[in-house]
């Protein structure tokens, strides 16, 4: 018989041992994963979902629910036309080699037509942009001050009906009834500088009466963009099985990914997958052997957080089996060592909480093990984050360093989440005049009726601290900041003092002084497998893969070692989805000509 004969034989014995048959079988239940199901469905193609856990919506529902989406439908509706080719310049700049031009151009000109999609899809997807919130690098060619990041209206979860029980929900629940769309945010900061901050903390208890009397079950961000996309997969029937986890990939003789092996109800399930396999199963963020082995800095950051505690806030399903099964079928990986890195306060219960606005608050600084400022406090997380990792590689120590700041700006700021209102006895937050007293038991904060004192606390050299400040406040006298122009983006100023000249500047005041701890935390990790623009998965050779797609935190991301502006992960995870669904449905027609 001849090899041609072979190969037959084989491909009929593969093709009649399958459970089940699909069109395109997706792995992930997060954004890239439903958007994927969604546009082979559009296209169609039979889809099918399979969840590892018990819940749906990935790292994309416990998320901010932002999309970077530059000249996307709800822009152009407002008037607001990007051009593309900045975008693409812009892009091609902040990544700095690291990613293809090809990836990059693909995801420029693909994401609006992604969303334009999603929006006709179903009647579920909603997106509104509301401007203001600047891309992360405003002041490069192709960056926006406006803005590129597209959300979702709330929603009240009870429309899931049996299905709201099986949406993936944060660790650490708001209290009943609160619940922030992305610009209440913005303005509860500033509750202590005007009107329209303390109008959020009244609406914020007229939801938590809502929620009491009327029983709302209201959802904004991630949460609400992930029951969108549950309701709009049962709208069109695409099927979801959850606590089903893909164990292995199923290659022909040529080495063509045609289906998985899929555990359902305790047994081992061959799925056939026609046209192919989307990998959107996530990252590794809590494989901590893996990460370690990749970026030995985060060795400190346990040591600090205590032995055992997992301190990523990524989805804590994500354990990289996606990438794995890729690699075991050939695949090339790249950008293992990186995360969707942030600064973060790690409280002794191992919680972490990103911190956001405290960097861009005026009367503040973070110094390194020696006493000194080492970067633009109010920089892009990623770049702060990156920035503790290179200082802590040059035997400085930055992995902790402290956010230095006065009892003035407690009690003006929210820091910590403390709200700086009059105590209220039983409120869901930190309130009052004092430092809370387990803040400072926990070693977390330092307190010191001096910079010296202070100093000692943190174990940084007195008098450098002391001649830190002083620089500090001279500049912040002077209104600009030379040596790191803390202030001169628009994004700097986002969360920043709008009363002030300089929003992200003003001299710290007299004592006493408080340092708060900021280890490396991340929202996930942004490495694994190897994909070209059309969301192929390649091998180390950079030949394709036949029938093996991924996209989100299973790869490794669009944007590098970067980050474009808020909704940089979801965008680009959804887009590629999106793009991966396409391929698919091109390569079936060719296939059935």
């Amino acid at each position: 018989m001849s090899s041609e004969a072979d190969r037959a034989v084989e491909h009929n014995v593969t093709a009649n041992a399958f459970d089940h048959e699909v069109d395109v079988l997706v792995i992930g239940s997060g954004g890239g994963g439903m958007t994927a199901a969604l546009a082979a469905q559009d296209s169609g193609l039979a889809a099918l979902v399979v969840e590892k856990s018990a819940k749906f919506g990935g790292s994309t529902a416990l998320s901010g629910g932002g999309l970077w989406i530059p000249g996307a439908p709800s822009q152009v509706r407002a008037g607001y036309h990007l051009d593309l080719d900045g975008v693409f310049d812009y892009l091609k700049q902040i990544t700095d080699g690291v990613v293809s031009d090809a990836r990059l151009r693909a995801y420029v000109d693909e994401a609006p037509k992604m969303m334009e999609f999603l929006e006709r899809s179903s009647k579920w997807m909603q997106f509104v942009w509301k401007p203001g919130y600047a891309d992360y690098y405003p002041e490069l060619p192709g960056g926006s001050e406006r803005g590129s990041t597209i959300n979702v209206p709330e929603i009240d979860l009870r429309v899931l009906g049996a299905e709201e029980q099986n949406l993936l929900a944060p660790l650490a629940l708001a209290p009943k009834g609160i619940w922030f769309a992305p610009k209440d945010l913005r303005l509860f900061y500033q509750v202590r500088q005007n009107w329209r901050g303390k109008a959020v903390l009244l609406k914020l208890i007229w939801r938590m009466v809502r929620a009491h009397v009327f029983g709302d079950r209201m959802a904004a961000i991630g949460q609400s963009l992930m029951a969108r996309m549950r309701l709009a997969l049962g709208e069109h029937k695409i099927p979801l099985w959850l606590n089903a986890p893909m164990t292995e990939l199923i290659t022909d003789l040529d080495g063509r990914v045609v289906g998985a092996v899929v555990e359902r109800d305790g047994k081992p399930l061959r799925v056939r997958a026609r046209g192919g396999v989307v990998i959107a199963s996530g990252g590794f963020d809590h494989d901590m052997a893996w990460r370690l082995e990749h970026l030995p800095e985060l060795k400190r950051v346990q040591e600090i957080a205590g032995a055992g505690k997992d301190w990523s806030f990524g989805n804590p399903a994500s354990m990289g089996e996606g990438i794995r099964a890729g690699e075991k079928v050939g695949a090339a990986v790249d950008l293992l060592d990186e995360a969707w890195w942030f600064p973060a306060m790690c409280w002794p219960d191992g919680r972490l909480q990103f911190m956001l606005n405290e960097r861009m608050m005026p009367s503040q600084f973070v110094v390194d093990g020696a006493g000194k400022r080492f970067i633009n406090e109010a920089a892009p997380y990623m770049d702060f984050a990156h920035a503790m990792i290179d200082g802590q590689r040059s035997g400085v120590e930055t992995i902790p360093c402290w956010l230095v700041t006065d009892i003035r700006s407690f009690h003006k700021y929210v820091v910590g989440g403390h709200l700086p209102i009059p105590k209220i006895p039983f409120a869901p937050v930190p309130t009052g005049r004092k430092i809370p007293k387990a803040w400072l038991d926990s070693g977390i904060v330092k307190e010191g009726k001096s910079f010296e004192e202070l100093a000692a606390k943190i174990g940084v050299p007195p008098a450098q601290l002391r001649a830190t400040a002083e620089r500090f406040n001279d500049l912040a006298r002077k209104g600009h900041d030379d040596d790191f122009n803390r202030g001169d983006s628009a994004y700097d100023n986002y969360y920043g003092d709008p009363t002030l000249p300089n929003p992200n500047l003003h001299p710290l005041g007299k004592g006493p002084y408080y340092a708060f701890q900021i280890i490396l935390g991340d929202l996930g990790t942004s490495g694994g497998l190897r994909t070209d623009e059309h969301a192929r998965v390649l091998r180390e050779d950079d030949t394709v893969i036949s029938g093996l797609y991924a996209t989100g935190n299973a790869t490794a991301a669009v944007m590098g070692r970067s980050y474009a502006g808020a909704g940089a992960t979801i965008g680009p995870a959804m887009t590629f989805g999106y793009v991966a669904a396409k391929h698919i449905a091109v390569q079936s027609q060719e296939v059935t000509k």
